[in-house]
């Protein structure tokens, strides 16, 4: 993280009314943050991190003084303590910023059941939107960026990422997922099987980090390009739309059998007409009409 503070004049931050502000930190380069966030990381009441650490870090460059306010630790192994406390300095009246450890939070972040509950319970809710490394890689890539979907992270073993990559197949959207550079060979075995290996993609590794690097090309030419190669830092993957899969009738209620379990009708329509590139009033009216079949059993 580069250490060169922002411009912005010091002293400009206001009382900041009570709640839960979800603010955006830099991927990488320090300076990439708004002005809006600095201001609220001064002059909240408290502070929840997924890194402490690194907040204080990124608060040290800009010159950002905590000055005795609570910085508490919020991350995936916080108890249900920590976000019972972060609500409570909300419901007394107090306003507090939550960071994730690098981008935006809620985006592959442990926040979304912070400001899930923070909502539940009627707190004011809001956003200082910024750095997020799925829309950077994306605008990177060279890929279609009028529909995409943001998968999050691959899954580990092999059988439970070839199903996910099954999954992911016929959706016509461009795809971006993020994946370990130790598990990034494997990743692009799967695809290659799982999509055909000419389907086009974009590596984008340390984004807005001195080393960044984006590589572009068919899944088998990235695959043989970094064979020998043993990639570092943190890696988005951007992949190319899909083609719209042939569909019949019974293919179609398979699908939305699945779907349904566990989903409305229109979420479980949604979902299928996405990934069959069926009309969407067509897709719904067959979910609707297996829905009422279960019904009647």
């Amino acid at each position: 993280m580069s250490d060169q503070p922002a411009t912005a004049k010091k002293g400009l931050a206001h009382d900041l009314a009570p709640g839960l502000y979800l603010v955006a930190t830099p991927i990488g380069a320090a300076r990439d943050i708004t002005l809006r966030a600095l201001d609220i990381l001064a002059g909240a009441d408290a502070i929840a991190a997924e890194d402490t650490r690194t907040t204080r870090k990124l608060m040290e460059i800009h010159e950002v003084a905590v000055a005795g306010r609570p910085l508490l630790a919020y991350h995936d192994h916080s108890k249900d303590s920590a976000r019972t406390r972060v609500l409570r300095l909300i419901e007394e009246g107090k306003s507090v910023a939550y960071v994730s450890e690098a981008g935006t939070p809620l985006v592959a972040d442990p926040g979304y059941q912070l400001a899930r509950a923070a909502i539940a319970e009627g707190l004011p809710v809001t956003t200082a939107p910024g750095a997020s490394a799925a829309i950077a890689a994306l605008c990177l890539s060279g890929l279609p960026s009028d529909r995409f979907l943001f998968a999050g992270f691959a899954p580990q073993s092999r059988a439970a990422l070839k199903s996910w990559v099954a999954e992911l197949a016929p959706i016509r959207a461009t795809l971006i997922l993020y994946e370990s550079p130790r598990r990034i060979h494997k990743l692009l075995d799967v695809l290659a099987d799982g999509l055909g290996g000419d389907r086009r993609i974009a590596i984008c590794r340390e984004l807005t980090k001195h080393f960044e690097e984006v590589l572009r090309g068919s899944i088998d030419d990235l695959r043989d390009r970094i064979a020998d190669r043993t990639l570092k830092g943190e890696i988005v993957v951007v992949i190319d739309k899909g083609d719209a899969v042939e569909t019949d009738a019974e293919t179609l209620d398979d699908a939305l059998r699945q779907a349904l379990v566990g989903q409305s009708v229109k979420d479980a329509a949604a979902m299928v007409a996405a990934a069959t590139g069926l009309p969407k009033r067509q897709v719904y009216q067959a979910a609707l009409q297996l829905s009422r079949q279960e019904d009647e059993k």
